[in-house]
């Protein structure tokens, strides 16, 4: 489990394809404290690290991620947003992230606001979003608004815009979605016969 608060941007330096694997190599400051075994969220997506060699490390994604996530579409140099697994003593600081990427959006708008920046979203998907709740988007737990059928907005403050990939967002990005776990329970009970 993730609480949407990265800890550190890495690169993407190598991809390779075996059958429907692939295999992604990252650059980053935290890779070294990785072990095989360990969970990491790579822009919002749970994968298991494989390999840990100085400050890279290997994970590998099966064919069902790449297609719901925008795993598919990163090259070797893409920035991914990292972060560990939850520790137990820690704070709660973002919301309850599973690394479970619910679909994807593609960004529709960017307003820059005096020192802050307003992104705006759309996505096919039909998952409950409510008005301040919580969203992830590239593994980073947002509160979203003006929410629509389809769409949402989220306002970025200058850290983290500096120290999560969203710098590198133009319109058209696609990005990594995973809405609020409680409110897909809610969901859930509420279409239960």
């Amino acid at each position: 489990m993730f609480t949407g608060i990265i800890e550190e941007i890495g690169t993407i330096e190598k991809i390779e394809q075996e059958g429907s694997n692939f295999h992604f190599c990252i650059q980053s400051d935290i890779s070294d404290q990785l072990k095989v075994d360990q969970s990491t969220s790579h822009d919002g997506v749970c994968l298991t690290v494989t390999k840990v060699e100085g400050n890279r490390h290997w994970v590998t994604a099966i064919k069902e991620t790449m297609e719901r996530s925008n795993l598919g579409q990163k090259e070797v140099g893409s920035r991914i947003n990292l972060e560990r697994c939850m520790k137990v003593d820690g704070r709660f600081d973002g919301h309850i992230v599973q690394g479970h990427v619910d679909t994807t959006a593609r960004v529709t708008n960017i307003i820059e606001e005096n020192g802050s920046w307003l992104y705006d979203f759309e996505y096919d998907s039909g998952d409950v979003m409510v008005e301040k709740g919580s969203i992830c988007v590239n593994g980073i737990s947002l509160t979203c608004f003006n929410i629509g059928d389809h769409s949402f907005r989220v306002a970025i403050i200058p850290y983290t815009y500096e120290n999560t990939n969203f710098h590198e967002f133009q319109i058209g990005t696609v990005v990594n979605l995973e809405f609020d776990i409680i409110g897909k329970y809610v969901r859930k009970l509420m279409t239960m016969t």
